[in-house]
C-alpha cells in the first residue's frame, strides 16, 4: 500500500513545495581530478540549466510540454556529470532532474530512487552547504518519502538525521525547516514537527516580504505542515 501510495504522489523531490531546489546556481566544487576552469564552466552552466528546466517542470500544466522539460533536464544534468563527474553540482542537478523524472514516468520512480540517494550522498557529503544545504534537504524528503526495505530506501529516522544537518548548515531556510517538520511527523514527534513548521512559517513570512520569488511557495507548504 505504501509503495503504491509513494507512486502515486510522483516522488516530485525535485521542486516539492518544501523548496528542494531553489532559484540559486550550484556552486563548483573540486572532486579529486580538477576540471578545467572551462569545464567548471561549463558544468555550472549546466547545472544550472538542469535545475532551472526543473522549476519549470513543476510549473508546467501540460503534460506533453512536462515531458519535454524532463527530457531536457535530464539532458543537462547527464551533459554536467559528463563535463565534470561526480562533481557536487552536476550530482544534486541531476538528482533533481531524476526527481521529476520519476513524477512524470512513475514506472521508473522506484528504479531510480538508489541513483538518487547516491547522487544527493555524495554532494552533501563532498559540498554540504550547496543550494542552502540542498543536498541533505531533498535526501530527507526522498527517505520520508520513498517505500521502505525491501521495496525502496525509505527511511524516516534517516530523513530526521539529513534534515537536521540541512537545518544545523542553513537554518534560516524555510525549506529546510519544512523538511525537518516533515519528517519528525513522519516518526511521530508531533511537537518537534509543529515547532520546526512555525519556524518554517515565520522564515517563510520573512522571505516573502523581502521579495524572494519562491516566498509564496514556502509559505503554503510551511503552513499545510502546520
Amino acid at each position: 500500500m505504501r509503495s503504491h501510495l509513494f507512486v502515486r504522489r510522483g516522488v516530485a523531490l525535485a521542486l516539492l513545495a518544501a523548496g528542494c531546489a531553489t532559484t540559486r546556481p550550484p556552486s563548483p566544487a573540486a572532486t579529486g581530478a580538477e576540471p578545467t576552469s572551462e569545464a567548471t564552466e561549463q558544468a555550472v552552466a549546466l547545472a544550472d540549466r538542469a535545475r532551472a528546466v526543473v522549476r519549470r517542470c513543476d510549473e508546467e500544466q501540460d503534460a506533453t510540454v512536462r515531458a519535454a522539460l524532463v527530457r531536457e533536464a535530464l539532458a543537462a544534468g547527464q551533459g554536467c556529470q559528463q563535463v565534470a563527474p561526480s562533481t557536487p553540482g552536476c550530482d544534486y542537478a541531476l538528482a533533481l532532474a531524476l526527481g521529476v523524472q520519476a513524477r512524470e514516468q512513475r514506472a521508473t520512480a522506484l528504479q531510480v530512487l538508489p541513483t538518487m540517494v547516491r547522487l544527493l550522498g555524495a554532494a552533501a557529503a563532498r559540498e554540504p552547504g550547496l543550494d542552502f544545504a540542498g543536498p541533505n534537504r531533498v535526501l530527507a524528503i526522498l527517505l520520508v518519502r520513498a517505500p521502505g526495505w525491501p521495496l525502496g530506501p525509505g527511511d524516516a529516522e534517516a530523513g530526521v538525521d539529513s534534515a537536521r544537518r540541512a537545518v544545523a548548515l542553513s537554518p534560516d531556510h524555510a525549506p529546510n525547516q519544512a523538511a525537518l517538520a516533515e519528517a519528525l511527523r513522519a516518526t511521530g514527534d508531533v511537537a518537534g514537527s509543529e515547532a520546526a513548521a512555525r519556524r518554517a512559517v515565520a522564515l517563510a513570512r520573512k522571505a516573502l516580504e523581502a521579495g524572494e520569488p519562491d516566498g509564496a511557495r514556502w509559505l503554503r507548504e510551511a503552513e499545510r505542515l502546520r
